[in-house]
């Protein structure tokens, strides 16, 4: 971990347990697409009744540590191609294992529309996810990432995975253009129930879901560095934090994430992978898998772990916000969102 540990608070903003089953019977996720239906259907079997508990915590924002050693976050990054297959990346028994949700500010805000973003998908495959948000509404808490303009992220542990979609382009299946994104919406419902298939018994995720900026132009500004630090370094050490409290003691934690904000939103993915990686050494997490979906996608990854090591990592322990001075003036750029 970084000199001078970041201030978070031991216990978040908000801790509410649920029971699965009687989650999802009380407040069953509204579908408004068909095809989300088609997918759900598939997930939750009437006779097939989930189980387990889900714990949902919401984070105030971290304040970042006054120095930190860069050179050694570049270490604890491990590129995987692809997305989130959920296979761990830790070897050790007691590890403790997150997947980063590219989350709206709003909590899981269009899960049950025709969007199939990062999301939304996830959330299609953890249907427990919509019951919830549902939940949390109908309770009159704040189902938010962000809350007035301050990161503020949320742990939701325990879940089931209880489908896996492929979302890979394959015409013999129905899907020429893939289901990711738009295309979800456009596939036939014969296609989607193709490309879903149940996990038997399903699998158990952590997830942290936490909201990238939006709507940025030109050069990134410092405040807007600085808002992305701040946002990851909360979810990544509240991770920390609540595995040591699952496990009942300190041991391994990773988290899984890839180019967050970098879709459509339009993020720089060397910028969001580097301050990824940066967040993770003042976190103190043991490994960032970084998945980076289509073939070709680990130069930017490359590049940002180069730029960690050799440009930043060489002057060794910097304070905090001298590092984010060179960050901005290296001057990264905003790109334009893929439409999805």
């Amino acid at each position: 971990m970084s000199d001078g540990d970041p201030k978070v608070q031991a216990e978040p903003l908000e801790r509410l347990e649920f029971d699965a089953a009687t989650l999802m019977g009380d407040h069953s996720p509204i579908w408004r697409d068909a095809n989300k239906r088609v997918v759900f259907d598939i997930a939750c079997h009437p006779d097939d009744a989930p189980v387990g508990r889900l714990t949902y915590t919401r984070w105030a924002a971290a304040s970042l540590p006054e120095h930190i050693d860069v050179a050694s976050a570049a270490g604890l990054a491990v590129g995987r191609d692809g997305y989130f297959d959920y296979a761990p990346t830790l070897d050790a028994i007691d590890g403790v294992e997150w997947h980063v949700n590219f989350a709206d500010p709003h909590l899981f805000f269009a899960y049950g529309s025709s969007l199939f973003a990062q999301d939304e998908m996830q959330v299609a495959e953890h249907p427990a996810l919509g019951s919830l948000r549902e939940a949390l509404e109908a309770a009159g808490h704040r189902a938010v990432t962000v809350d007035r303009g301050v990161p503020s992220p949320v742990l939701v542990t325990g879940v089931e995975r209880r489908v896996r979609i492929a979302t890979d382009p394959d015409a013999k299946q129905g899907r020429p253009n893939g289901l990711y994104g738009n295309a979800f919406a456009r596939a036939s419902a014969d296609a989607v129930a193709r490309a879903t298939m149940r996990i038997e018994p399903p699998t158990i995720t952590n997830l942290i879901a936490m909201a990238a900026p939006t709507g940025g132009r030109g050069r990134y500004r410092v405040e807007e560095i600085q808002s992305v630090l701040v946002t990851a370094l909360t979810g990544f050490r509240a991770a920390v934090l609540e595995s040591e409290r699952l496990r009942g003691a300190a041991g391994p934690v990773a988290v899984h994430t890839g180019y967050w904000g970098c879709g459509a939103f339009g993020g720089n993915r060397v910028l969001m992978a580097m301050l990824q990686v940066i967040a993770a050494q003042m976190a103190g997490l043991d490994r960032l898998a970084f998945h980076v979906g289509h073939p070709g996608g680990m130069a930017p990854l490359d590049e940002a772990l180069r730029i960690v090591r050799d440009d930043f990592g060489s002057a060794g322990r910097l304070a905090t916000a001298d590092l984010i001075d060179r960050i901005a003036a290296t001057g990264f750029e905003w790109g334009v969102g893929d439409g999805n």
